[in-house]
């Protein structure tokens, strides 16, 4: 295994609570791959090296922990190909960074067990160990602690990166949340979210915590059953259950900034 496809996610729904001693927040996130992916490949080389995105950092970070847990060095060169929008809220480089640890650990023998891959993913980020998993998850604690779920996925996705809307910083983003006191009626809507997810029901999902776009509303209106942000932002993302409303949707909304039609994935 040389080269592994890093796909994008989604939060179906982020329910945020108070900060915990950790200085990280009480989350309860359901987690969703799709179809848009980046490439990730891997091949031995005299030093450690990272092609095709300058910006990295998770990638190379992935590489040198899993070599030290190995006991070796970081004799590879990465390769990434990018087709997820960078600082989105879709989880790019996350996704790329589990990749990355993939295909190290198979260069490497199967070196490293299960929790270690986990225990270097959550050190990396809170949505990195998700993609070390199969199929979509309820990630609760800070994030990292995943449960299999058993959702729908026969739907189209709808993605809007806004033009006319700037990434702010995650750490920004939970500041604002605290100084609104967004962690107020936390533990009513994780219970709603537990009875949208007994019932496999995506549209009864509680929206978002951290952030809202009107886009999810004009998407809404042109047919999703569900459409909201993901992550922090900016990205907005609406579900529909018929291939020609998501074609008509993404063509309506093509003004506002980039957009992609995708599916679910696996």
């Amino acid at each position: 295994m040389t080269e592994l496809l890093a796909p994008a996610k989604l939060n179906l729904a982020l329910v945020v609570g108070p900060k915990r001693t950790d200085g990280k927040h009480e989350l309860a996130t359901v987690l969703q791959r799709i179809a848009l992916a980046d490439t990730v490949r891997l091949e031995p080389a005299e030093e450690l090296e990272v092609r095709g995105f300058p910006d990295d950092t998770l990638v190379r970070r992935a590489l040198e922990l899993a070599a030290t847990h190995a006991g070796g060095e970081p004799n590879w060169r990465a390769t990434i190909e990018k087709q997820i929008p960078v600082a989105s809220g879709l989880g790019g480089g996350s996704s790329d960074a589990a990749a990355a640890l993939r295909l190290a650990n198979d260069a490497l023998g199967g070196a490293l067990s299960s929790d270690e891959l986990h225990g270097i993913a959550a050190e990396l980020g809170a949505d990195v160990p998700y993609f070390l998993t199969a199929g979509p998850q309820l990630g609760e604690g800070d994030g990292t602690e995943l449960t299999p779920l058993d959702l729908p996925q026969d739907y189209w996705v709808v993605l809007v990166v806004p033009s006319a809307e700037r990434k702010h910083s995650t750490a920004a983003v939970y500041e604002a949340f605290d100084a609104r006191d967004g962690a107020e009626g936390f533990e009513q809507r994780r219970a709603e979210l537990a009875r949208a997810l007994v019932l496999g029901d995506l549209a009864a999902m509680p929206p978002n915590d951290l952030a809202r776009s009107p886009l999810a509303r004009e998407l809404i209106d042109q047919g999703a059953f569900r459409a909201d942000v993901t992550g922090a932002g900016p990205a907005v993302y609406g579900l529909f259950a018929e291939e020609s409303l998501a074609v008509a949707a993404s063509a309506a909304l093509a003004t506002r900034g980039e957009t992609w039609m995708t599916t679910s994935g696996w």
